[in-house]
């Protein structure tokens, strides 16, 4: 992928993460995070996040198949829709990390 149709993607998560947190009521936990430093930390939280987002698609999704009156079709494939572009986001950061893993190792001496 080039740096313009990753960047486009990485926008578009922005834009939704802002609509999904329009909807979602925040917690005093949230608000409360202080800023990590490393990148590892920044990355392992990120990862965590996606996972999370993850389960609450297939709970979402579970409750729903099983007649759940109060989650709705709509509210189910949002959260899989969101569920898959942070999955595929963070799959774009592996492989540029990789990538650049790569590079370095390649340098000649």
């Amino acid at each position: 992928m080039s740096d313009a149709t990753i960047s486009s993607i990485l926008s578009q998560i922005r834009s939704l993460q802002g609509q999904s947190s329009a909807l979602r009521p925040t917690t005093s936990e949230s608000a409360a995070v202080a800023p990590e430093s490393s990148f590892g930390a920044t990355f392992n939280k990120a990862l965590k996040q996606v996972n999370a987002q993850q389960q609450e698609s297939a709970g979402l999704a579970r409750a729903f198949e099983m007649g759940d009156p109060n989650v709705d079709l709509v509210r189910v494939m949002l959260a899989q829709q969101e569920a898959a572009v942070s999955f595929r986001a963070t799959v774009e950061v592996r492989n540029r990390l990789v990538q650049a893993y790569q590079d370095v190792m390649n340098m000649p001496l």
